[in-house]
């Protein structure tokens, strides 16, 4: 059976353009840039393929020489449409200097070397196939397993394109017929699966990145821009562990905003919001970013920190007393701004509920010491449930709740 290599040819452009209008639709539909340029990319190709192929006899020199321009231009569009989908800028020279050099190529070569022109050709798209590839592999945030895709697709596009120049003239015919050469028959069948498997990685990494979106979205708090309560509880679990393979401490502090209900009666819940946001720039600008820090509650905010209790009791006060130094003042006049800390550290591999536990102990001393300072745990008990009962007997006798059912 043979295939005919025009068919082909056009086969494989029908299912561009198809993939192309279904990336640009649903690139505008979901406001993503990159969708539109690969959208665009591919009915580009589509286009210019598509006319080379079947109205190659009637077309003049020129205008086929500004078809093949176009369709290296699409190529130029795929590789900076990865850059988009980056957060980089478009690369616009970059973009046309395959076409000039097609271009350049055409002009300068004799009319009968349509061999050497296919090649330089193959050449110009395997370069740009490369940088694609480049592109999509620099996503550092994805793993090895679910980024070989991404680079495995456009480097076999690469490849073979580049048959032709690094096995010469063994895939040339001898007639000169370079385009009914049995390498181009492969690459009619190859643009068909390169097409396919592009649009895949493409919608992977969209969805990928969506998915992430969202679980980023869930793990923060809108008003704070900081961790919530799952996210916080959910970072510190990786942070505790890797310290406790490497035989560190960690130390936990809880954060609760003095008089946090009189201000939101006082003032009204927006200089309240101001309140929060700022306590929140006042503990990421006061800690490190090794430190993770999160909003648990209403007024109540909680940091881990990878190191002994004296530091953190250190990076605590430094915390309070910008707080109390960065007042606001309403219509109404100035808002007190102050903070009672709790801190509690515990030997490595200490469970993040027993070091909240214990600082959320040390910040009700804190409170019933006058507010506004730092207190820390004097001892940590070996297990979770010490700690709760020991919490509960605390609470009984002071007629609040347990401390720690706040942040269960």
């Amino acid at each position: 059976m043979s295939l005919d290599t025009p068919t082909l040819y056009l086969v494989a452009t029908m299912v561009a353009a198809l993939l192309g209008a279904m990336l640009l639709f649903f690139g505008r539909q979901e406001n993503i840039p990159a969708l539109k340029w690969w959208g665009t990319a591919y009915l580009l190709g589509a286009a210019s393929i598509a006319l080379c192929t079947l109205a190659r006899e009637s077309l003049s020199d020129l205008l086929l020489l500004a078809l093949n321009a176009i369709g290296f231009v699409a190529c130029g569009m795929v590789w900076n449409a990865s850059r988009v989908f980056h957060g980089r800028k478009p690369n616009l020279p970059g973009l046309v200097l395959g076409a000039l050099g097609w271009i350049a190529a055409v002009m300068t070569l004799a009319p009968d070397a349509s061999a050497m022109r296919m090649t330089i050709g193959s050449g110009i798209v395997a370069v740009y196939a490369a940088l694609t590839a480049r592109e999509l592999w620099s996503e550092r945030r994805r793993t090895l397993q679910k980024r070989w895709p991404t680079i495995v697709v456009p480097v076999l596009h690469g490849f073979v394109l580049m048959l032709p120049i690094l096995l010469g003239n063994l895939l040339r015919p001898h007639d000169g017929a370079f385009g009914s050469s049995a390498w181009v028959t492969v690459f009619s069948i190859e643009l068909v699966l390169y097409a396919v498997g592009t649009v895949f990685v493409i919608f992977m990494l969209v969805s990928e990145r969506t998915v992430t979106a969202h679980k980023t979205a869930a793990s923060m708090d809108p008003l704070t821009g900081m961790f919530n309560r799952r996210g916080f509880a959910e970072a510190c679990s990786r942070v505790i562990e890797r310290e406790a393979n490497a035989g560190r401490p960690v130390t936990a502090l809880i954060f609760d905003i003095d008089h946090f209900k009189s201000v939101n009666d006082r003032f009204g819940h927006a200089a309240g919001d101001e309140i929060l946001k700022l306590f929140a720039a006042v503990v990421i600008n006061s800690l490190r970013m090794s430190d993770l820090s999160g909003r648990i509650g209403g007024e109540e905010f909680a940091a881990l920190l990878p190191c002994s209790l004296e530091e953190a009791v250190v990076a605590a006060e430094r915390v309070r007393e910008a707080f109390a130094d960065s007042g606001i003042v309403v219509e109404d006049g100035p808002v007190d701004t102050t903070v009672s800390i709790g801190v509690a550290g515990g030997p490595a591999g200490t469970e993040l509920e027993v070091l909240l536990a214990a600082a959320d102990t040390a910040l009700y001393q804190a409170k019933r010491g006058g507010r506004n300072r730092v207190e820390a745990a004097e001892e940590l008990p070996l297990s979770l449930e010490n700690w709760r009962r020991k919490t509960a007997g605390v609470a009984r006798q002071s007629g609040q709740r347990p401390g720690f059912a706040r942040l269960a």
